[in-house]
């Protein structure tokens, strides 16, 4: 990771627009940055980059600034905000179908990360920028999950290989996309794998019903939300990439619920997660970077945990926050080996990662012959040797 650089003003006022409240001397202190701004195309170019555009475009407006910013611009925030707008409609649509669905064959399911956001913190206006649905249901469900959405025209994403096919419920972040006319949905299974905990069932036993444009559907509790968004982020980072987005995410979800989610179940429930080092290090910015005020308990609580590396990463992915070479890619491995319950499942994991499938071969090595792709083969086990060794 670089050394720590300067902050230029942009990337301050692209920083001091990711949030949906502002005080007045907030507002002050926004119109003076802007004015201060040399290179608007960067602006908007960061603000794409980090999934905030449509926010940016709205908070502009919204606090009156935007002949501050030149026309061209502000067309292109604005832009943004129009295929926000069309994008989640899409999306909504589709989640309506897939609820109806799961609904119709007994499936309890929840809305998770963009769509949950957007319809509850949000407001539904297109501000919050999504590219698939996510929804969480329980293990002994995904079966019939699958099975009913397949029935209806949904089509399944492929498998790396066949021996992951008898621990699918238990690898990854999420089953294998489902997709139908240009809808991608992830079925999520545990939230919090790793340490053994029940934050995942108590997220679908506390869900609450909100009401979508035509069927009612479940949110998350803001604080399981909180928490699962703050490990989130951390399986980003752990990839070198960062967005504002997810930043603002956890500082929204704060302005709105604050009491729901800062209160003492916060720590224990990260104790029993397993995760308070990182619940820790991304209170820290939403302190010292957007200013939100934590009681002195959890001053002390962030403090135990301190990084001095912190800041500077976070300002590396404040200027870059996509496209960078992963530093420690045998650690992101070895994290998602150690999530899989049960030796037999990390074996078999380990094993379809060194035998993927002759597909997939094709497809990673970009050949088209069957030969070669088995020729190819013996890459996959001195790969996996520079993933564990690293």
């Amino acid at each position: 990771m670089p050394e720590r650089t300067e902050i230029r003003n942009e990337e301050i006022l692209l920083l001091g627009l990711s949030r949906l409240v502002f005080t007045g001397e907030m507002t002050e202190k926004i119109s003076s940055l802007a004015e201060s701004v040399e290179d608007w195309d960067y602006f908007t170019r960061l603000a794409s980059e980090h999934g905030i555009a449509a926010l940016v475009y709205n908070n502009l407006l919204q606090a009156g600034l935007t002949g501050k910013v030149p026309e061209k611009n502000m067309e292109f925030l604005r832009s943004a905000l129009m295929l926000n707008v069309a994008r989640n409609a899409f999306h909504l649509t589709g989640a309506e179908e897939i609820i109806t669905l799961l609904n119709s064959a007994g499936v309890k399911s929840v809305l998770l990360k963009g769509l949950a956001l957007e319809m509850t913190v949000y407001g539904n206006k297109g501000l919050r920028q999504m590219t698939d649905v996510d929804l969480l249901i329980g293990r002994n469900d995904y079966l019939k999950a699958r099975k009913i959405l397949m029935e209806n025209g949904f089509d399944s994403g492929k498998l790396k290989s066949g021996l992951h096919k008898p621990i699918m419920a238990w690898t990854g972040k999420h089953l294998p996309s489902l997709m139908k006319n240009g809808l991608s949905a992830d079925i999520h299974l545990e939230l919090f794998p790793g340490r053994k905990n029940s934050l995942t069932s108590m997220m679908l036993g506390s869900a609450r019903e909100i009401k979508l444009e035509r069927v009612k559907a479940l949110v998350p509790d803001p604080q399981l939300l909180f928490l699962y968004l703050v490990r989130h982020l951390h399986s980003h980072e752990l990839n070198d990439e960062s967005q504002l987005r997810l930043y603002a995410d956890l500082v929204a979800l704060i302005e709105m619920y604050r009491d729901e989610i800062i209160n003492f179940d916060l720590l224990r429930l990260a104790g029993e997660a397993g995760m308070r080092k990182i619940l820790a290090w991304k209170l820290e910015p939403l302190r010292d970077l957007w200013g939100i005020d934590f009681p002195g308990w959890l001053n002390e609580f962030t403090g135990r945990w301190f990084n001095p590396g912190s800041i500077n990463r976070f300002i590396f992915f404040l200027k870059s926050p996509k496209g960078n070479r992963v530093t420690h890619p045998g650690r992101a491995y070895r994290k998602i080996i150690s999530e899989i319950p049960g030796i037999h499942r990390k074996i078999l994991f380990i094993l379809g990662d060194i035998f993927p499938s002759v597909r997939f071969m094709k497809e990673r090595y970009n050949v088209k012959s069957t030969l070669k792709a088995l020729l190819l083969y013996p890459l996959r086990l001195g790969k996996l040797m520079r993933l564990i060794g690293r």
